[in-house]
C-alpha cells in the first residue's frame, strides 16, 4: 500500500480546498455562475447521479456554464446547505442539504412553486495546482 498516495496533504492546501467549496456554495446560493465556476479547470467533468443513475454528463467549463445559466430559470430560489466536509488525498466530499422552489412546472409531476428537499453529497476533486477538475453531484 502506498501510504503516501492516500495521505492527506498539507492543512494551508486542505483549507484552500475548503474555501474553493465554500466559494461555489455561496456562489450556487446566488444564481451567481461566474463566480461559481472560478475555480474550475477548463476541462472540468461534471456528473448528477440520482438514485444511483446518472443523469447528467458534462465536459468542459463552457459547457458546464451553458448548463448551469439554463438551469437559473427552473428554480426561483435554492439553496444548498454544507452539514459536513470530509477530505481525502486528491478530493474532498461535503455532504448538502439542498432546497429549492420550483419556478417551472417539471414533466416529472414537479409543479410551479413546489417546494424540494433532498439530502446528497458533491465530491470535489483537485488538481495538483488547486483546480477543481471534477465535480460529482449525488442524490
Amino acid at each position: 500500500m502506498d501510504a503516501k498516495k492516500n495521505a492527506l496533504t498539507e492543512p494551508s492546501i486542505l483549507n484552500n480546498r475548503t474555501e474553493k467549496i465554500f466559494k461555489y456554495v455561496k456562489a450556487y446560493n446566488k444564481m451567481d455562475v461566474e463566480n461559481m465556476v472560478a475555480d474550475f479547470d477548463d476541462d472540468i467533468t461534471f456528473k448528477n447521479v440520482m438514485n444511483s443513475e446518472q443523469t447528467m454528463y458534462l465536459q468542459g467549463v463552457e459547457t458546464f456554464k451553458k448548463q448551469a445559466l439554463d438551469a437559473l430559470s427552473y428554480f426561483s430560489a435554492r439553496e444548498q446547505v454544507i452539514e459536513s466536509i470530509t477530505h481525502y488525498a486528491s478530493s474532498t466530499e461535503i455532504t448538502i442539504n439542498y432546497r429549492a422552489i420550483a419556478a417551472v412546472d417539471f414533466p416529472n409531476g414537479l409543479k410551479k412553486d413546489d417546494e424540494i428537499n433532498l439530502q446528497g453529497k458533491s465530491i470535489f476533486e483537485f488538481s495538483a495546482d488547486g483546480k477543481i477538475v471534477r465535480l460529482t453531484d449525488i442524490s
